[in-house]
């Protein structure tokens, strides 16, 4: 391992990361908060810190290995999520401690959205707008990490579809370069910022929800400038913008830049997971749209626009929210959590377990049912038009193996600790999925989770962000070897 190479570029992250405090210095200027000092401090700190750690090793230089890249990759969200928890830590929000700033940025960072915060309609203007840029910046990691990092492991999503797939992704590569395919994928993340931001403002968002929503609409996270969330503005045509912009963010974004490139629809009809996942978040809005208007808690304009919104919002893994889902009829808010764990697809900033392993694991069943009938035959399974290799088929299995194992050793820490068994199992889903409200006590916040419930979250939307096997290598003794 280099570990210079590695402290050199922790240096340089915390020193990038201490500019992401000028914006909100901007906008406490501007609104007159009074928390630009907090920001300003906290700007310092990490600047110096940073520097401090950089300087010493300035000049190593070495080619990175796979093992440093799966260290500078949990030190992105670790490092900076708990550099992130300083301005939280320093303002003045009420019965605000240490551990609530942590958990506050851990979420905002890995675009989870669960918040310990209430009252966000009195914070200052500085602070919402701060927690909304933590998941804007998380959100286009996530899309660098996919890219650039989650191929080393073997069973990345864009490894499944730049080695693994058919299609216009496999094809053709988006530039011959990574930081060529990073750059083009910003320009896309931009791009679609914009644009949401503005068809917020056109629908009668003010300029300032405008930008702060569409940081978290784009990114996927979920977090508001109010505590009613998308409810507050108690717009149909705002939700409707929404749930467009959350719907193109869930897709992969290689698929967007193919798209773009071509200047044609079809690298999306040609996908086998975009349709697999038009195809459930469409039936879950049925079911959803049929639940409500048979329990007649909405009229029949209003069970359309409900569904619509709230399963592409979970389903997405966004977690906005236009009314209390959890208090909804029967099994649809049950049906919304398992919803996201399928999350959005490889490649996008949704979280969840993403479609296209879903995918692979069904087809996978329904080999093993066939090879019952079949037992002599030789069954491939196939992702399109394509065999995939068996190691492809392997590292689904024990991506999905150790993904229920750290789900349940985390909800029943939880149980243990005090939580009743609903609130235990929808928090550890709403935090490992990245989603962010879930059932019983933490439908509306997180507030009273226990301090232990909080860390024991944090470390859920850390593996549920870095997809389990980036932060469980680390946990390796043959990891730390030489």
């Amino acid at each position: 391992m280099q570990r210079n190479v590695v402290i050199r570029i922790l240096g340089i992250l915390l020193m990038l990361f201490s500019t992401t405090m000028l914006p909100p210095i901007a906008v406490s200027i501007i609104y007159g908060d009074g928390a630009g000092t907090d920001f300003a401090i906290a700007l310092m700190f990490s600047l110096l810190t940073g520097l401090a750690i950089f300087w010493p090793n300035r000049h190593a230089q070495a080619e990175l290995k796979t093992r440093d890249g799966f260290l500078i990759v949990v030190m992105f969200w670790t490092v900076l999520s708990f550099f992130g928890a300083i301005p939280l830590y320093l303002s003045d929000i009420q019965n605000f401690n240490l551990v609530d700033a942590i958990f506050e940025s851990f979420s905002g960072l890995t675009t989870t959205g669960a918040t310990v915060i209430s009252g966000l309609d009195n914070l200052p203007h500085s602070i919402l707008f701060y927690r909304q840029q933590l998941q804007w910046l998380g959100g286009m990691g996530i899309i660098v990490l996919a890219v650039a990092i989650l191929p080393m492991l073997g069973i990345g999503g864009m490894q499944l579809y730049r080695a693994e797939t058919p299609g216009p992704v496999k094809d053709a590569k988006l530039t011959p370069r990574i930081a060529g395919t990073a750059k083009a994928l910003w320009f896309i993340y931009l791009g679609l910022t914009i644009a949401c931001a503005l068809s917020y403002w056109v629908a009668g968002m003010s300029p300032f929800d405008a930008i702060s929503h569409s940081f978290s609409t784009v990114a996927i996270g979920g977090f508001s400038t109010h505590d009613a969330s998308i409810g507050w503005f108690n717009s149909s045509n705002i939700e409707i913008i929404c749930s467009i912009f959350m719907l193109i963010s869930g897709i992969n974004f290689s698929l967007h830049f193919v798209a773009y490139r071509q200047l044609s629809i079809q690298p999306y009809s040609r996908d086998p997971e975009f349709r697999a996942y038009i195809t459930l978040i469409t039936l879950v809005f049925i079911i959803c749209f049929v639940g409500l208007f048979i329990s007649q808690q909405f009229n029949f304009r209003e069970s359309i626009y409900k569904a619509i919104f709230h399963t592409i919002s979970i389903g997405t893994t966004t977690g906005f929210a236009s009314s209390d889902f959890s208090a909804w009829p029967g099994m649809l808010p049950l049906l919304l959590i398992l919803l996201s764990f399928v999350g959005g697809c490889a490649g996008s900033t949704g979280g969840g377990i993403k479609v296209v392993r879903f995918l692979l694991l069904f087809k996978q069943g329904m080999r093993e049912i066939q090879k019952l009938i079949h037992p002599n035959a030789v069954l491939r399974v196939k992702l399109g038009k394509q065999i995939l290799p068996e190691k492809v088929s392997n590292a689904v299995w024990g991506f999905f193996a150790a993904y229920v194992a750290i789900f349940v050793i985390i909800m029943l820490i939880l149980i243990a600790d005090g939580m009743d068994q609903v609130t235990a199992f929808s928090a550890v889903a709403a935090c490992m999925n990245n989603l962010g409200p879930g059932l019983g006590e933490v439908a509306a916040n997180y507030s009273s989770v226990s301090d232990l419930g909080k860390w024991l979250l944090c470390l859920a939307m850390l593996f549920g962000r870095l997809e389990i096997f980036t932060l469980l290598v680390l946990l390796t003794p043959a990891f730390w070897r030489r």
